[in-house]
């Protein structure tokens, strides 16, 4: 598939079916969490698979859509912010952008192999925390379900680009 395929037809799967993934897929999107750019090339996250059968209590807990336990993984990147770059002049710490860019590459490498994903930023942070057995330095930044999707995307305008480009001369 074409880049411009992929992010083109990545929507937020809000329905999946009861089938498994197979396991050179997973893998896939895996690996594409390892080429995520992030700040200095620290690599300062972890990756949770949480098989959705084992741990659908918990995972209700944290977000409450039904569909959000449907799809057989759900994925969750963590940003380590003691190992994560921080900006000298004004101390800005980046692990929460890199976390993000980590989980972009996953849901469009999902997307890639025909998988359905959704971000989810919407959820009980302190319950996630506890499940996942996190310290302190650990921060939970995005959840996505893992699995083929049984939802059609909804309508999703998007601004013209002159509704947001700046161009400096």
């Amino acid at each position: 598939m074409e880049f411009i395929d992929v992010i083109s037809e990545r929507y937020s799967v809000r329905g999946y079916l009861n089938k498994e993934v197979e396991p050179e897929k997973l893998e896939y999107v895996l690996k594409a969490a390892t080429l995520a750019p992030t700040g200095v090339n620290f690599q300062p996250f972890k990756v949770y698979v949480i098989d959705t059968k084992k741990h659908k209590e918990e995972l209700s807990e944290i977000y409450g859509a039904n569909w959000f336990v449907e799809a057989p993984y759900v994925l969750c990147v963590v940003a380590l912010r003691d190992k994560a770059w921080t900006r000298p002049w004004d101390g800005k710490n980046i692990a929460d952008i890199d976390a993000t860019i980590v989980m972009d590459h996953i849901i469009l490498a999902a997307t890639d192999v025909g998988l359905g994903t959704c971000y989810i930023g919407a959820f009980k942070k302190y319950k996630a925390h506890k499940f996942l057995n996190l310290d302190e330095n650990e921060e939970p930044v995005l959840f996505t379900p893992l699995g083929y999707g049984n939802a059609e995307p909804r309508e999703t305008p998007r601004k013209e680009l002159d509704e947001f480009v700046v161009y400096m001369d």
